[in-house]
């Protein structure tokens, strides 16, 4: 199901693991697992919106077949924000291995209290990305996209450095509405929402007054390390 640069991964897979997530009885091993499941489903998800070439191969036979061959996956950055991102990451690999990473350290500051419009200051302690070229699909990770204000301060920090990658996706399992419509407004006046794509498992209906998702599944990062 597609709606402007949202797609939701219509996948009964992909809906079973969420429901796995979402329950208070998965542990960490199978809550860390189903991220990583996640992470694949949707990366071959994206592969739908990459270019591809016609190509013809010799079979062992000796016969030639028509075929296809994807050039965009030897040229993918994935931007990896701590923690949570890092199963969901693990999984994108699997389908991306070429892939360039780069890491983030970002929070919202909550202790801050949450601002009009469900928005959160930011702070980013740490950021080391590889070069991001023309050619470059930038593939941007956070499993739970509540606000959007972490994503948002990530690609403005991005792009203020001189990326203008080829295109940007985004990787979620949950969105809202609220962080779906800062990242739209984001893109517009960054005019990039024509080369933009979000990704997603489900589009939850509310955020409480403390910025989180409901009914969600929780502290994505406290369960998939331990700490819940």
């Amino acid at each position: 199901m597609e709606q402007d640069f949202v797609t939701v991964v219509d996948h009964p897979l992909a809906k079973a693991i969420l429901t796995s997530l979402r329950d208070r009885r998965t542990d960490q091993i199978g809550f860390r697992k189903g991220l990583v499941r996640l992470g694949r489903i949707i990366g071959m998800e994206m592969t739908k919106h990459l270019d591809i070439e016609k190509i013809y191969v010799e079979t062992p036979l000796g016969v030639m077949a028509e075929g296809i061959r994807i050039p965009d996956m030897e040229h993918v950055v994935i931007i990896n924000i701590l923690r949570a991102a890092m199963p969901m990451v693990e999984g994108l690999i699997k389908i991306f291995p070429s892939a360039r990473q780069g890491i983030v350290s970002a929070r919202r500051v909550e202790e801050k209290g949450m601002g009009a419009n469900y928005s959160f200051d930011v702070e980013i302690h740490y950021m080391k990305i590889p070069k991001i070229y023309e050619r470059d699909t930038l593939i941007m990770v956070d499993p739970m996209f509540a606000t959007g204000s972490t994503m948002v301060s990530v690609l403005d920090r991005i792009l203020n450095m001189g990326a203008r990658p080829k295109r940007i996706f985004f990787t979620t399992a949950i969105s809202t509405r609220v962080a779906i419509d800062r990242l739209r407004s984001f893109l517009l006046d960054r005019k990039l929402i024509e080369k933009a794509r979000l990704f997603t498992v489900a589009i939850d209906p509310e955020i409480n007054d403390k910025g989180y998702i409901v009914p969600g599944l929780g502290d994505a990062g406290d369960r998939a390390f331990g700490y819940g």
